[in-house]
């Protein structure tokens, strides 16, 4: 199996990649970086450090890199049985048009092998949102042939994987947690399924998505903003203390339970997930600053995200929700001057007051129960910042 990886920092190398090359795929990774791409060419391989109740070290080989702006990812698109991506949701659009210049190419040729594409990015659908970029670029004609030829893979992905610390000795060294989840959506590949060791299948996907966002990514960024009020560094910092571990527990117990009405997930197992994932958060292995999960504050606010989608979903089912205000209302605290998300937000608040922030980010209703609570919240959480 041919396989074309998009995006060669810490994620890609330490999860897809590593998943992609140890199930035995010809790898190629493409990045826009160009001195990473000529020391993947260099070393030829890498050192995944996997941590967690056990420390081991992994060696990634038989692997090549291309610049992603030039001729040779085009050339790996041409050939490729499977292509993923692990480059952040804003740069799935930048790529859309490489990958629509490579398909033009291996229609022409023509090579109508079945061809496989997923975006395993920390988004809903992200497959989905990229597939429709490429066909914006793609010329017409070529559409068909694109849905004969071309599945696009819907996925849900979990690993942290933090930043490295820097490495003179070994630069490509990387670190990830033992937990890796990547579930994709068994039907919508074209021809037979790639065999690849730790990429699960299932016919519900979205019940995994909601289940991750709703679990792991809201657990993730409460802890960051209420850990960032605290002036904590890390996310071990932060959930090391009782208070805040209290709030992000009942957080995702109160999404939780909306994935049980709405999926039919089991209480108790849903439970024991939430434990795992309070665990991997605590890893003393794991340097997860709150800066990095923190940052885009207006994103992760949006209607459709981690914060506000699991909300939505109590005002549905009649639930409790007290833990998921505390969040939000933590997040409109989020100061950082190297985030331009950051800085638009709070300049929202200093113009416009909180409220209209708050409602201009997360599209509730102005005149909601909720939005009251959250700028009530809003308001101790702020002058507890300032005291």
């Amino acid at each position: 199996m041919k396989a074309l990886h998009f995006g060669a920092g810490n994620i890609g190398r330490g999860f897809i990649g590593k998943l992609l090359a140890e199930s035995g795929a010809e790898l190629a990774f493409a990045d826009a970086n160009h001195q990473l791409v000529d020391q993947l060419n260099h070393a030829q391989q890498y050192r995944v450090h996997v941590v967690g109740a056990q420390h081991q070290i992994d060696v990634i080989n038989r692997i090549v890199a291309v610049d992603a702006n030039s001729e040779a990812v085009i050339d790996q698109i041409r050939h490729a049985d499977l292509i993923t991506t692990a480059v952040g949701p804003q740069v799935l659009e930048k790529i859309a048009s490489t990958l629509a210049r490579g398909l033009q190419l291996r229609f022409d040729e023509p090579n109508l092998a079945p061809l496989n594409i997923i975006a395993c990015e920390n988004m809903v659908r992200g497959t989905a949102h990229l597939k429709a970029a490429v066909l914006a670029c793609l010329p017409e004609q070529y559409h068909g042939r694109l849905e004969q030829c071309v599945g696009f893979v819907d996925s849900a992905v979990d690993r942290i994987v933090p930043p490295a610390a820097a490495n003179d000795a070994d630069p490509l060294e990387v670190t990830v947690e033992s937990f890796s989840e990547w579930i994709v959506d068994k039907d919508q590949f074209r021809g037979p399924i790639p065999q690849v060791a730790g990429m699960e299948l299932t016919d519900n996907l979205i019940a995994f998505v909601e289940r991750k966002l709703f679990t792991l990514n809201t657990g993730h960024i409460v802890t960051a903003y209420l850990g960032n009020l605290a002036g904590y560094q890390t996310i071990r910092e932060a959930i090391a203390d009782p208070q805040i571990r209290q709030t992000v527990k009942r957080a995702m117990e109160q999404s939780g339970e909306v994935l049980v009405r709405r999926y039919g997930f089991d209480r108790q197992l849903h439970g024991a997930y939430i434990e795992k994932i309070l665990g991997r958060f605590a890893n003393p292995y794991l340097v997860d600053e709150i800066e990095r999960v923190g940052r885009q504050p207006l994103r992760k606010l949006g209607p459709a995200d981690r914060l506000v989608k699991p909300l939505l979903g109590t005002l549905e089912y009649g639930l409790p929700n007290d833990a998921l205000l505390e969040g939000i209302a933590a997040a409109l605290c989020y100061r950082n001057a190297a985030d331009p998300q950051a800085l638009e937000l709070q300049g929202w608040i200093a113009e416009f007051g909180v409220l209209d922030a708050l409602c201009r980010a997360t599209g509730l209703a102005a005149d909601s129960a909720e939005a009251a609570r959250i700028v009530q919240r809003y308001q101790a959480l702020s002058g507890q910042a300032l005291s």
